[in-house]
């Protein structure tokens, strides 16, 4: 086990998870926030545009997943969610 910070609250705590025991539930929530969203609405949409639709914040949006680039979509970028759960 190592000593971290917490990714997501930042406190000190000790795990081999990348977020404390308190945000670990909320992690949860976002990560299923996140999959409806793009179960009911689709991909395409910039990070920006899936925080306001989800209320997840863009810090955290880019701890879920990873962004790349579209050519052709005129400065958008798609969201490609690692989710685990």
């Amino acid at each position: 086990m190592e000593f971290k910070k917490c990714e997501r609250c930042g406190c000190f705590f000790i795990s081999e998870d990348n977020v404390c025991c308190h945000c670990k539930p909320k992690d949860r929530a976002d990560t299923i926030k996140l999959q409806n969203f793009i179960e009911e609405n689709g991909a395409g949409f910039s990070i920006e545009e899936i925080s306001a639709g989800t209320g997840i914040t863009t810090k955290n949006l880019y701890r879920f997943g990873e962004i790349q680039n579209i050519s052709g979509t005129a400065g958008k970028t798609e969201f490609k969610p690692n989710i685990e759960l």
